[in-house]
């Protein structure tokens, strides 16, 4: 017999190995088998089982199995198979995403010893003084300790215990060291909850479809402090009832430790987090528990939709809207949201896509009668919408004379009352960092990174400038500028760090605490912050784009957005609708309980329709004027997408590589069309300079986007269409979420 076998590598190739004697009847298709593979020893995946081979070569021999038992059922090999199809990877590739090489059901965790005292009398020398204090600590032990506690009576107790088993004075016994699982969760929160007429309709519908066990797509569309986690929870437990099992996907890392305190007062054991703050111990420890079939719940970022659970009946997609869904740092370049509602309808599943703001796609697909619409128009509990004040900065600067403040009046007013009345505040500023840019006065030159064509951002805390993209860090700040030497060089716009010292100046008793990427490198940390402020040991929590949204705090009372415009005037053409998502979902953590709530928005565009809208809570009129414009420029969700990125360390060779792959695209058939070649906004990341080409089909000439897929099929699998000159790189991106 032989095997088949894909290796993670870019080659869309397939090898063949001999099955030996000794593996007969044990290897499968999906299964992951170690082999030689030229001189090394590597990992693949069967993809096929045959009795005769067609090469007639030497034919090497599988090694061994990586996992015990197999891990992958048809339906998520099916899934794995159309992962590599639709997103143009090959299938080795494909299949490690959803089987990462350093996970295995053969995964045993570390173990201590433990000891007891056996009860038994014996005398001991009077010099071994650490025996004797040994077994007389143990006799007053109720149960094993574990030896590492009893470095008091020795410098090296394990020889010692050793010593004591020998004289039959004490038993030993291995204790498997598993991983702490609950530093990524809020204690369990109990809540005693009595639904609305709109949020019962909600659970009815859900658990309709899901008793005819067939796929069935949802847009689940609540608005802010609706109580949607609620409806998840009582759709989980109807899930579970009819012994099948549920994902729950979330864009955050910082929305897991709410959600799971939730789900764990309600479910128990039964929930598992994953996500990449875990440590590699506790990846391995719930993998292969949940391989073993032991937990039937997992909530976690984008890559959860890949864990091995059986009979899945339940998938739901908590802030579909997110970017953060979009795997864009490697093939496949997959969105779990897309890839949810292709696992939903393998598994013959329920698929809820929910938001307060859904992506301008789910709404689209609402629109056209894809996706079943359920709304909720109402807040939870009877909680109000918070009122809403615009400040316009320009004209705030020219009545108060304070130019480049980042705090209006109203604004530090609106936080003192909250301070005083001991109710708390969210802030949110979309840019980390102390300063985004550093730039001479003088001819105005700014300190660019010397990977990327983006400035770098300076940090008071440890005193560096950084870029935000490929992470190079500089320790030596400038003291004068490289192009004209003045020495006026300036710090320019504003970051978290900054707006922490002013409001720290402002409100030097006020508890302050800081969440975005420099604070949370651990889930611990993310953890320990929305704890502290859930406890209310937090007066003024302020963010970035992580605390914005899915967060429920009865007691925020203000949440003020710092620079309204951040981000408005990126040239993308999903930039407005991020904007307004991200104000209107920031807007949305104020008044979730009985007290009143209000936001105060600060801008330089007060009349900007995205700021009205989100500012208003006008979802519907903001989103008809966005695919009018969507609709003008034949931009998704009216066409579907592909775009090609070329990219390499010399500009030259990738503008000839560029035009070299645009003659060999020829003239696209009737639908489609293309953009470019151009250079990419951010021109220049991780020293490698960008082109694309973007591929467009309209979808009322082609409703599925076949065509526009088989087009690309044809050149993407032709190998001479990928042999570009010199180290040029082809990144193929299906349905992008920007375009820059």
């Amino acid at each position: 017999m032989f095997a088949d076998v894909s290796f993670p590598i870019s080659s869309y190739q397939i090898f063949s190995y001999k099955i030996p004697k000794s593996l007969s009847g044990k290897v499968a298709v999906g299964m992951r088998v170690k082999a030689m593979f030229g001189r090394r020893k590597a990992q693949g995946i069967v993809v096929k089982i045959k009795k005769i081979s067609e090469f007639k070569g030497h034919i090497r021999p599988i090694e061994s199995l990586v996992d015990d038992q197999p891990v992958l059922d048809p339906t998520l090999w099916k899934l794995i198979n159309w992962l590599a199809e639709y997103y143009y990877t090959p299938l080795g590739i494909a299949a490690k995403t959803a089987l990462p090489s350093n996970l295995s059901t053969r995964y045993k965790p570390k173990v201590q010893m433990m000891v007891k005292a056996t009860g038994r009398k014996s005398e001991l020398p009077k010099q071994a003084k650490a025996q004797s204090a040994i077994v007389h600590h143990l006799q007053n032990q109720e149960s094993f300790v574990s030896v590492n506690s009893l470095n008091e009576f020795s410098s090296n107790p394990a020889n010692v215990c050793r010593k004591l088993i020998e004289k039959n004075l004490i038993e030993m016994k291995e204790k498997p060291i598993i991983p702490d699982l609950t530093e990524f969760s809020f204690k369990p929160i109990h809540k005693k909850i009595r639904f609305t007429d709109f949020q019962n309709q909600a659970i009815n519908k859900i658990c309709e479809r899901l008793d005819k066990n067939q796929f069935n797509p949802f847009l689940l569309h609540g608005v802010t402090g609706s109580g949607k986690t609620e409806i998840y929870i009582e759709a989980v437990r109807h899930t579970l009832d009819q012994n099948k099992t549920v994902i729950i996907l979330l864009p955050e890392i910082s929305l897991t430790p709410q959600i799971a305190g939730r789900f764990q007062a309600v479910f128990g054991d039964a929930v598992a987090l994953w996500h990449s703050k875990l440590s590699q111990s506790a990846r391995a420890w719930v993998w292969k528990r949940i391989c073993a079939g032991y937990y039937k719940v997992v909530i976690g970022a984008r890559s959860a939709i890949f864990t091995p659970l059986k009979d899945l009946g339940l998938i739901v997609v908590d802030e579909e809207q997110e970017s953060s869904y979009k795997q864009d740092s490697r093939d496949p370049r997959y969105h779990a949201r897309d890839v949810s509602l292709m696992r939903g309808k393998i598994h013959n599943a329920v698929v809820v896509l929910a938001s307060a703001t859904p992506s301008l796609e789910s709404y689209y697909n609402h629109i056209k009668g894809k996706f079943e619409y359920i709304h909720l128009p109402e807040r939870f509990g009877g909680a109000k919408y918070p009122s809403v004040h615009i400040v316009d900065l320009i004209k705030e600067s020219e009545k108060t004379k304070i130019y480049g403040s980042l705090f209006s009046k109203i604004l530090l007013g609106k936080i003192a009352e909250r301070i005083e009345k001991k109710e708390q505040v969210i802030l949110l500023h979309n840019r980390r960092g102390f300063a985004p840019v550093l730039r001479c006065m003088d001819c105005g030159e700014v300190e660019m990174c010397p990977n990327c064509n983006v400035a770098l951002a300076y940090h008071r805390i440890g005193e560096y400038i950084q870029c935000h993209f490929c992470n190079h860090i500089e320790k030596q700040i400038p003291s004068k500028c490289k192009e004209c030497r003045s020495f006026d060089i300036q710090l320019a716009g504003a970051g978290t760090q900054k707006v922490e010292d002013q409001l720290t100046q402002q409100f030097p008793n006020a508890q302050i605490e800081r969440l975005d990427q420099d604070t949370a490198k651990s889930g611990v940390n993310i953890t320990n912050v929305l704890q502290k402020f859930s406890d209310r040991k937090i007066d003024i929590l302020l963010g970035t784009q992580m605390i914005a949204k899915g967060l429920d705090f009865a007691n925020v009372t203000l949440v003020g957005i710092i620079n309204g415009d951040t981000g408005l005037y990126i040239p993308d053409f999903r930039a407005g609708e991020r904007v307004f998502q991200l104000i209107y979902q920031s807007a949305g953590r104020s008044g979730r309980g009985h007290i009143p709530g209000e936001v105060v928005i600060q801008t330089y565009n007060p009349g900007n329709p995205v700021i009205q809208c989100a500012a208003q809570l006008e979802l519907k009129k903001y989103y008809d004027i966005c695919l009018n414009e969507r609709k003008a420029l034949d931009y998704p969700p009216f066409s579907w997408m592909i775009r090609l990125e070329i990219s390499g360390k010399n500009k030259n060779a990738v503008e000839r590589a560029t035009k070299i792959l645009r003659e060999k695209l020829g003239n696209p058939p009737k639908g489609i069309g293309f953009l470019g070649p151009a250079f990419c906004y951010r021109e220049k990341l991780y020293n490698h300079y960008r082109m694309q080409i973007v591929i467009k089909s309209q979808k009322k000439i082609d409703p599925n986007g076949y065509k526009l897929h088989q087009f690309c099929k044809n050149i993407i699998y032709n190998g001479d269409a990928l042999k570009l000159p010199g180290n040029i790189r082809l990144i193929v991106d299906v349905n992008p979420v920007s375009l820059l």
